[in-house]
């Protein structure tokens, strides 16, 4: 079944608008590289001897893990007890390959994810696009995958929606406006749509506009529909999804804004398991079969439909994340 789309009003050229942005909040492109680089170092307690900006695994192996049960996150974008239903699958086939158990965690939030993998309790895990470099850096989490489409295309865009008959018809319009965000880890929720507002249009946080934090995706479009915010910055495909399941009809949804594409969300371990365990996780996440699976009538939604798990490089797919990170001044700081 197709499902509709959300419709455009005046949609400004992606690539011009956020990559225009983000140059002139960064101040140039040896600036935004500079504090790019800052931004994404690895906290102390870990080690990047091959240069991927990514933690590696420990040289003493009496500092790997290998758990008796394995722990599953997926990104805190949407609602927990759904996801739980849809990842089950999947989950039994990640316990048939690594021989181990596996329990899904419910999580509420990106912080909190991050720090259970921190903390050493979560061992396997969906990162929101934004959260990634908080988690690579801050966590040791390793990202090798994400989710695509067959023929290998991949990502999201960052929208920003208004209900169908609301009087906004542009961006600009947005000044006085309440706009809702998810978090301020977020990348579609938060960041790029501040480099936006600020860089493109001139709109400054709490001076030209109020920003709401709903939390989730899934929140901040129910919140448009039910006129607690004027608009919301969210991520593509959610309110598809969201249709799919009959909680929004998109139909009351119009486009104001759409980004070039952001990596979709990333899979990845703690940096610290036993390498035979970490191979196992990778080996079950590429031989999964999408065919019939809850996944795939779930992100059949998504555009492109996510069909398969491909290989990533957090190095050069993540790049456009830190600039945005950079451009915004997130710079990262491990508690």
């Amino acid at each position: 079944m197709v499902q509709p789309k959300v419709r455009r009003v005046r949609g400004v050229t992606a690539r011009r608008g956020l990559a225009a942005a983000l140059l002139a909040l960064g101040a140039g492109p040896l600036a935004m590289a500079e504090t790019a680089a800052t931004a994404s170092a690895l906290d102390t307690r870990y080690q990047d001897r091959n240069g991927d900006l990514v933690a590696d695994r420990p040289q003493d192996a009496q500092q790997w893990r290998d758990p008796a049960t394995l722990v599953f996150a997926f990104s805190p974008a949407e609602d927990p007890a759904v996801f739980a239903e849809v990842w089950k699958g999947f989950l039994d086939h990640l316990s048939e390959v690594t021989g181990k158990k596996v329990q899904y965690f419910a999580v509420q939030s990106n912080a909190a994810e991050v720090e259970a993998m921190r903390a050493g309790r979560l061992h396997v895990a969906a990162l929101a696009t934004g959260a990634v470099p908080l988690a690579v850096n801050c966590a040791g989490f390793v990202p090798f995958a994400m989710m695509a489409a067959k023929d290998g295309s991949y990502g999201y865009r960052m929208q920003i929606i208004t209900r169908q008959d609301s009087p906004l018809q542009s961006v600009a319009e947005l000044k006085g406006k309440r706009l809702a965000f998810t978090s301020e880890s977020s990348n579609s929720g938060y960041k790029a749509p501040v480099a936006l507002l600020a860089g493109q249009f001139g709109l400054q946080q709490g001076k030209d506009y109020q920003a709401m934090f709903s939390g989730k995706h899934d929140n901040s479009i129910l919140g448009v529909v039910h006129q607690d915010y004027d608009a919301a910055a969210v991520a593509s495909g959610i309110a598809q999804r969201m249709a799919g399941r009959g909680v929004v009809n998109v139909a009351d949804l119009r486009l104001l804004y759409e980004s070039e594409p952001f990596p979709t969300p990333a899979y990845g371990y703690a940096h610290d398991l036993k390498p035979e365990l970490a191979e196992a996780i990778e080996k079950a996440f590429f031989t999964f079969d999408w065919e019939g699976s809850a996944l795939q009538r779930e992100f059949a939604a998504s555009t492109p439909p996510q069909q398969r798990f491909v290989p990533i490089s957090y190095q050069s797919q993540w790049q456009i994340v830190r600039d945005v990170d950079a451009a915004t001044d997130s710079v990262v700081r491990c508690r």
